[in-house]
């Protein structure tokens, strides 16, 4: 199937209200966050929901596709800091390597809290980035598991902090497409997406095959799953827009205004 009828999807549950039960004349590409960026790029998709921060870094390329996100209102609960110690006792931060969104916004917070500790990148295992540093971040279902079995270890929701911190909902993902994409068929997949994430909304018994679907993928109860969903917010709107553009500010130094598709 072409590029033009295949979209990216980051390959973590919080896109499952997007993609479970997707026409099969569209081809889905799932990646970590930052692969999608590479993928968009170099014309594998149509759209993808890429990291914030890497729109930042290509906004000249890309433009945004309205609507849908990747976004908390507060508490995202799959982007969290470990540690067995305290925030001010942290000197050294395990990054992973799979989103530039999340780990600009931890050294943006860390910073505003006066802590400037050493980052190290590697492979998102809790317990290998824990003998190694003081903290380590993990993003998406990795988070999600290793926060459920150990909760103690849970020293920062990076969407709670943002959110304390600016009063802004926090967008770690972005729709985008590249500026030269044929509109109609942008369009087109923009128009499919939004389709699933109403059905989502609007339907019980969809969200609820989204949520047992989701349960097979990762150890969560339902009782999480539900509150999940309701963490991770999958449309963008007005609020979120704003949250956005103060973060590719703020976090990200760039004052490119936000660029749309249409």
């Amino acid at each position: 199937m072409s590029w033009e009828r295949t979209i990216g999807r980051v390959a973590f549950i919080n896109c499952e209200p997007l993609f479970h039960g997707l026409d099969n004349s569209w081809s889905v590409i799932p990646a970590p966050p930052s692969w999608l960026t590479g993928h968009l790029l170099r014309r594998d998709c149509i759209i993808a929901p890429i990291p914030a921060a890497d729109y930042a870094r290509h906004c000249d390329e890309l433009a945004l596709v309205p609507d849908l996100a990747i976004s908390s209102k507060g508490e995202v609960g799959s982007v969290l800091l470990f540690s067995h110690k305290s925030l001010s006792s942290i000197n050294t931060i395990a990054l992973p390597t799979d989103s530039t969104t999340s780990v600009t916004l931890l050294k943006h917070l860390m910073k505003s809290k006066g802590f400037t500790p050493e980052y190290h990148e590697m492979g998102p295992d809790l317990q290998t980035m824990l003998n190694t540093c003081d903290a380590c971040l993990l993003i998406g279902d990795r988070s999600l598991e290793a926060a459920t079995e150990n909760p103690s270890l849970v020293k920062m929701d990076l969407g709670a902090e943002w959110k304390n911190l600016t009063g802004h909902p926090m967008v770690f993902g972005v729709f985008a497409t590249r500026r030269d994409s044929p509109l109609s068929i942008v369009k087109q997949a923009h128009a499919v997406l939004l389709e699933q994430l109403e059905s989502f909304e609007n339907n019980s018994a969809i969200r609820q095959e989204v949520i047992n679907i989701s349960r097979e993928k990762t150890s969560q109860s339902i009782e999480r799953l539900e509150r999940y969903f309701g963490e991770v917010i999958n449309r963008m709107d007005a609020e979120d827009l704003a949250g956005l553009d103060a973060f590719l500010m703020e976090a990200c130094g760039s004052a490119d205004k936000l660029q749309m598709a249409w």
